[in-house]
């Protein structure tokens, strides 16, 4: 029986986040205040200047999250906003997670929410791209793990005997003209965008893998579906091939292709 992949609330990135950065903002205070009497003694505008610079970094990771909720709302944002939000979500991610799992929410209900936040934003944006510049990720797990057939090398090994969804993958990606890969991790993962270049990514993949690689490609955008797991974590996992076929028709149909 396949585990459903229950969809997850964008809400409780965002809310993370402002928590987040609440943090970071009166630590960043203390860190100010402690520092004084010793920057004082150096020099009189020693204070002031840590001071500006601190107050920018802030200020610069308030207009990236405002930037984000914003975009969610529906309303336009500069590209300007962009650059700082996800510079913000860099910076703010590993303390989200942190106070999360103070609140006992688990680490991947927070990544379901950020690829979701994510998702939207790739989305609002209306990115479209020519067929052969959008490429699909798979990872190796999503083939039959008895299966002799080596596909991380070259996806035409397939030889789609429907034991398992890379040949339906397959199938879809030559019908709409994009690319295909699959891979073992996020580092060859890494190496295939560089090599083949495309202008987007549809990658499935684990909460761990898709969160870290959409912080790792940014500017480039990418639509991240989450596989399902019913024999657990990297062992004959599958996919919607709906959702799949849905987000390659996004990224390709209709609009001024890039």
């Amino acid at each position: 029986m396949i585990e459903a992949v229950v969809r997850p609330k964008k809400r409780l990135f965002l809310a993370l986040i402002l928590v987040s950065l609440g943090v970071s903002a009166l630590s960043t205070y203390g860190l100010w205040i402690v520092s004084l009497p010793g920057l004082t003694q150096i020099s009189s505008f020693l204070p002031l200047i840590l001071g500006i610079m601190l107050g920018a970094i802030l200020l610069a990771g308030m207009i990236g999250v405002g930037g984000i909720i914003l975009a969610i709302m529906g309303l336009p944002t500069p590209r300007f906003f962009q650059g700082l939000a996800w510079s913000a979500v860099n910076m703010l991610f590993p303390l989200a997670i942190r106070i999360g799992k103070l609140f006992d929410v688990e680490k991947e209900r927070v990544e379901r929410s950020f690829i979701e936040v994510s998702n939207h934003l790739v989305k609002q944006k209306h990115v479209k791209v020519r067929p052969e510049k959008l490429l699909i990720l798979s990872p190796h797990c999503i083939q039959q793990e008895a299966c002799p057939h080596k596909i991380t090398r070259d996806v035409e090994n397939c030889r789609i005997c429907g034991g398992c969804q890379v040949g339906d993958i397959y199938t879809l990606t030559r019908q709409y003209g994009a690319r295909f890969a699959v891979v073992t991790g996020g580092t060859l993962a890494r190496k295939v965008i560089k090599e083949i270049r495309p202008h987007a990514v549809l990658a499935i993949a684990c909460e761990r893998d898709l969160t870290s690689g959409i912080q790792d490609v940014f500017p480039l955008p990418v639509i991240g579906v989450l596989n399902q797991r019913p024999h657990g974590p990297c062992c004959n996992t599958r996919v919607d091939i709906n959702e799949v076929n849905q987000a390659i028709r996004d990224f390709i149909t209709g609009g001024d292709k890039v």
